[in-house]
């Protein structure tokens, strides 16, 4: 027969007080988890992380001093890191935070259902990883996913579904198979966040997946594109040698098209 789940030993990161106690509190109300503690600060937090080994950590970005991302640092340091949930007031982290292994990403005010998601996927992964099903490149690489909230409506979009990215004035539209998404994000930040997941600059305000271009083509309207099943993306001939280099070096690697045929 076998044994019960363990209770999830679980830490909250906020400095405001009322933010912390409601989200502690919240937690506690959660079947899965056991004892929740509480850090009012960045600095706190690491000492308790050094001191008691937690399951997941709930973590506010904006604090004074070490902010959340800094913790998050020292969290992928530890040799057992804990899961990290990245709880804050806007979404213009969601990248970085999920670039760096987060499991989730919630925004305040946090819902109570919204919350017990979270606390369900900290289990799904801490289960996997003690049962060997999560490699060197399995849940953290398989968490590369921005999180779109819409009003009560949440969208979450793979990194690997994208095939191109344009820029909008402020914002960029990430085009995937099964549509488009719209999001509050600089297109340089982003091309630094997912180069190493072969996302490089082809113009000014495009960045394409290398992995997903099937072919080169010259038009008469847009010059040089380079073509995905998501559309045809303009390249700027300052981009064009680089971008054929590197496609050339994904054709002798295999990975060109592998993407496309997922």
């Amino acid at each position: 027969m076998s044994s019960a789940p363990r209770a999830l030993q679980v830490l909250v990161v906020e400095d405001e007080a009322s933010t912390r106690e409601e989200l502690a509190d919240l937690l506690a109300d959660v079947p899965e988890v056991g004892e929740v503690y509480a850090a009012e600060s960045g600095t706190r937090a690491v000492q308790l992380l050094g001191a008691t080994a937690f399951d997941a950590v709930f973590l506010d970005i904006s604090m004074p001093g070490l902010d959340g991302m800094d913790v998050a640092r020292v969290i992928s340091q530890l040799s057992a890191p804990p899961s990290i949930v990245f709880v804050t007031a806007s979404e213009s982290h969601a990248i970085e935070a999920f670039g760096i292994g987060a499991v989730d990403y919630l925004l305040k005010p946090v819902r109570p259902e919204r919350l017990a998601e979270s606390v369900a996927r900290v289990g799904a992964t801490r289960r996997a990883a003690s049962s060997g099903g999560a490699g060197g490149d399995g849940p953290r690489d398989e968490l590369a996913v921005v999180q779109i909230d819409h009003g009560r409506r949440t969208v979450f979009v793979r990194r690997d579904d994208v095939q191109f990215v344009e820029a909008h004035g402020d914002y960029i539209r990430l085009h995937t198979a099964q549509g488009t998404h719209l999001i509050r994000l600089s297109l340089s930040y982003l091309e630094e966040i997912w180069a190493p997941a072969g996302f490089v600059r082809v113009h000014r305000g495009y960045l394409v997946a290398v992995g997903w271009v099937h072919d080169l083509r010259v038009t008469s309207s847009s010059g040089l594109v380079a073509c995905t099943p998501a559309g045809d993306v303009p390249v700027s001939r300052r981009h064009a040698r680089s971008l054929k280099e590197q496609l050339l070096e994904a054709a002798r690697s295999g990975l060109l098209g592998r993407a496309a045929t997922r």
